[in-house]
């Protein structure tokens, strides 16, 4: 019986229209890479046969979403960190407009604040044995958040019980990894809450991966609606025990499958939305006031922050969905206040933490960050900051330009020099004047007696005279000459000397007594 041509024409409209809301076609405008790592056969502790499941499930979620799919199974430590190098050189190669996204299923462990990803071949003594053995998260989020990308999608399913009887001590799952704190472009999804184990399923595959593979299909849903009802959905099917979480710092929208027909009103908003800041406990209690306490909870749920569970538990007391909710209250303010310690890392922040959870299944890896901490000096004490700079003192005589000088300000290029006088604004001293009496000075004598030997006889004066004639005649003066010029000389000698006798004569001469007589 031949078909009407109109009934074909429907049926490939139809079929036309599902391949178009089943085709990402955002992935033409933008590369998808995904690495998908389940670890299940665990060499010292029981399998975890989910864990192969999920990962063959979401390689084939991820690869008609239009990611190109790296899938490893079963990596022991060296394998891990190799299949993490390959992949980050796939998204550099890639280019900047790249989502590169990262699923893993296998156990994963806290230890002393740190979360890390467990290789199939780990087998720890002790928990000092986990970092040399097991593959860090950070490394993973570091790694690829280095790379110029659109968007960082991790899906961990690593929130199981411990399974390793040495690590008896540590903390129930992972701590929190804010994304908010790095670089904008990443999205973090827990399978359950920060602190709290997730359950394996008793499926094919766990409750978490079971509940991505049906609400990941849905056409045109961002990733933030996305996995609030993957929240919900895992909720509902473990009766609460499980309420996964996740922390966004994306900038930009994601859906997995859809043709983008429905964006919002401005690029990103929806990211940026949940990226802000949470609603306050008043605005939770006005928006629940009134409504089934089923309805709230599903609400809350959803929204998975403290100020909503807060306003759950004060407006619903009587709910039987209350005691459930004031459980995940609690721990989450609980893990909120282990992150904070463990980012401060100081002695002050242990003990802020011991003080209101010492009772908790993190206390003993408290103190024992708190005695590696605790003989730390973060600056000098109080009493050395406020005494005086010590004063440099020579030892030994030195010359000005030898002084010690001040060392200089560091010179803020941005800020131009400011040039200060020196004032001197000590008070000049008053200089003391001593007067010193004048010497008197001595008067000089009334007369001045000069005594003079009396000149040699008049007898040899003419001897004398020719003697001298001969000397002087050879400077050019004649003899003649020469004897008066000594005549005359002689003969004023003589009269002075007898000029000094007669007066010499008439002087009174004083006596013993001191009297002139």
């Amino acid at each position: 019986m031949r078909r009407p041509v109109s009934c074909n024409l429907l049926l490939a409209s139809g079929l036309l229209a599902l391949t178009q809301l089943m085709t990402p076609t955002d992935a033409a405008a933008e590369a998808r890479l995904a690495l998908v790592i389940g670890q299940s056969a665990y060499r010292t502790v029981p399998e975890l046969p989910n864990a192969a499941n999920d990962a063959r499930g979401m390689t084939e979620l991820l690869g008609n979403a239009g990611f190109s799919v790296t899938t490893a199974d079963n990596l022991a430590q060296n394998d891990m960190r190799q299949a993490i190098s390959d992949f980050a050189g796939k998204v550099s190669a890639s280019g900047a407009d790249t989502v590169a996204l990262v699923f893993y299923a296998g156990h994963g462990l806290q230890i002393d604040g740190e979360n890390y990803l467990v290789p199939v071949d780990l087998d720890p003594k002790r928990e000092a044995d986990i970092p040399l053995q097991g593959v860090r998260l950070n490394d993973l989020l570091n790694t690829v958040g280095a790379l110029p990308t659109r968007a960082r999608i991790f899906m961990l399913d690593a929130c199981r019980n411990n399974p390793f009887p040495a690590l008896s001590g540590a903390g129930h799952g992972l701590a929190i990894v804010d994304t908010k704190a790095g670089a904008p472009g990443s999205f973090i999804s827990y399978s359950t809450s920060p602190g709290a184990e997730a359950e394996d399923g008793n499926g094919a595959d766990s409750p978490y991966t079971t509940a991505a593979l049906t609400v990941a299909k849905e056409p045109n849903l961002p990733i933030e609606e996305v996995f609030k009802r993957i929240r919900i959905a895992v909720a509902q099917s473990t009766d609460g025990r499980q309420i996964p979480w996740e922390s966004s710092s994306l900038t930009t929208d994601f859906r997995f499958f859809g043709d983008g027909s429905q964006p919002s009103s401005i690029p990103g908003a929806s990211s940026m939305a949940l990226a802000s800041g949470t609603r306050s406990v008043e605005d939770w209690r006005r928006d629940l006031q009134g409504k089934d306490p089923k309805a709230a909870y599903e609400l809350v749920i959803a929204d998975d922050t403290v100020p909503a569970y807060q306003a759950y538990v004060e407006l619903f007391a009587q709910a039987s969905f209350t005691p459930r909710l004031r459980t995940i209250l609690e721990r989450r303010r609980q893990m909120l206040a282990w992150e904070r310690a463990v980012s401060i890392n100081t002695r002050a922040s242990f003990e802020a933490y011991l003080a209101n959870w010492d009772n908790s299944d993190l206390a003993a890896t408290a103190r024992r960050l708190l005695l590696r901490v605790q003989n730390r000096d973060y600056g000098l004490p109080v009493a050395a900051a406020a005494a005086p700079a010590p004063v440099a003192v020579a030892m030994a005589p030195t010359c000005p330009c030898s002084a010690p000088s001040t060392p200089a300000t560091p010179v803020n290029p941005a800020v131009a020099p400011v040039i200060k006088k020196r004032v001197d604004d000590t008070p000049p001293r008053k200089r003391k004047v001593v007067e010193t009496p004048t010497k008197p000075r001595r008067p000089p004598p009334d007369e001045v007696v000069v005594e003079r030997a009396p000149p040699p006889r008049p007898a040899s004066r003419r001897h004398h005279a020719r003697h001298r004639s001969r000397d002087w005649s050879w400077h050019g003066y004649g003899a003649e000459a020469v004897a008066e010029t000594w005549d005359a000389a002689a003969t004023a000698i003589a009269a002075d000397t007898e000029t000094q006798s007669r007066e010499a004569k008439g002087r009174p001469q004083a006596s013993a007594c001191g009297r002139s007589c």
